[in-house]
């Protein structure tokens, strides 16, 4: 699992002071780019260098509380199943203030061919530092 923690700064509220719906799916996107990364893989190179972008196929959501302006919080990520050529990732936003659970997700996330945006198997390299990570 990784953790990555994130201040939340006005532009992600609305005009109460309450973290807008859609920027719990940037928290999140953040938070799967920042544990590829961790394993050694940034998404521009892979696009680059491998022709695979990782696209969202699917999520499902659960917004438990709110966020609020200058909230402390922390995006946890693992990977819940791996297959040829895709990724389910389990995501949770929690304020490590309250010590809350905000935001629940579950993404499935496809390899694609960056050309012509067809599913193809995620690398043999990256699939082995995937499932030693899991």
């Amino acid at each position: 699992m990784s953790q990555h923690r994130y201040r939340v700064y006005y532009e992600d509220t609305d005009a109460g002071g309450v973290v807008f719906y859609a920027n719990y799916l940037k928290f999140i996107e953040r938070g799967r780019t920042e544990h590829l990364r961790e394993l050694g893989f940034d998404q521009g190179s892979l696009a680059i260098e491998k022709n695979i972008v990782f696209v969202v196929k699917s999520l499902s959501a659960d917004y438990i509380s709110p966020a609020y302006l200058d909230d402390l919080i922390e995006v946890q990520t693992s990977i819940k199943l791996i297959k040829n050529a895709s990724l389910v990732f389990v995501q949770k936003i929690l304020n490590l203030e309250k010590n809350t659970v905000l935001f629940n997700a579950e993404v499935k996330v496809v390899s694609v061919s960056r050309n012509n945006l067809k599913p193809c198997a995620v690398p043999q390299e990256i699939m082995e530092k995937l499932n030693g990570r899991k």
